[in-house]
């Protein structure tokens, strides 16, 4: 499913036109991973709206790229422009979330925004990642006490912050 929702993304903003559609890649089919946006897609608070959280959670996804990683659509030719454009995404796939009055995964997705800034500052990959994959499992699932104490070890930047979040996206897992 993870093509078929960053191929919608494409075309969101090429039909929204403007500076977004010019930095998108040249026409073709982005590779399919199961990321963040099909983590929360599959979850039950989705449920009946699978494909509108898909397409959010890609666009908020490919927001953190263009700050942090290698984006998988959008093609910015400089680093600032990357950044302006990574803010409209995260705006775009916030905006729609707002409009589906899922105010819970508001909260978890600027939780998710805050701590991969914090991950990244200390250039822990790893911990960014799994924030990602923690955050997706509470926007899909919804929050719990393990994941609530993981965030707070992320933000003491502690150094079990990378277990505790792992434990609490596959609690038994550890």
């Amino acid at each position: 499913m993870s093509a078929s929702a960053l191929a919608r993304l494409q075309a969101l903003l090429r039909e929204q036109g403007g500076l977004m559609a010019s930095l998108l890649q040249p026409e073709q089919a982005p590779a399919a991973n199961a990321g963040p946006a099909q983590i929360a897609a599959a979850g039950p608070r989705a449920r009946g709206r699978a494909e509108e959280y898909e397409l959010l959670l890609e666009a908020i996804y490919e927001g953190y790229l263009l700050h942090y990683g290698a984006p998988r659509v959008v093609r910015p030719p400089e680093d600032d422009l990357g950044l302006l454009a990574g803010d409209q995404l995260y705006a775009l796939g916030l905006a729609r979330l707002i409009a589906l009055g899922d105010l819970q995964a508001v909260a978890e997705l600027a939780d998710v925004i805050t701590l991969t800034a914090l991950a990244q500052g200390d250039e822990n990959e790893e911990l960014a990642l799994a924030i990602w994959d923690a955050g997706a499992r509470a926007v899909g699932w919804g929050s719990s006490a393990a994941y609530d104490r993981a965030k707070a070890l992320v933000h003491a930047q502690d150094p079990h912050a990378l277990s505790a979040l792992r434990a609490a996206t596959h609690p038994g897992a550890n």
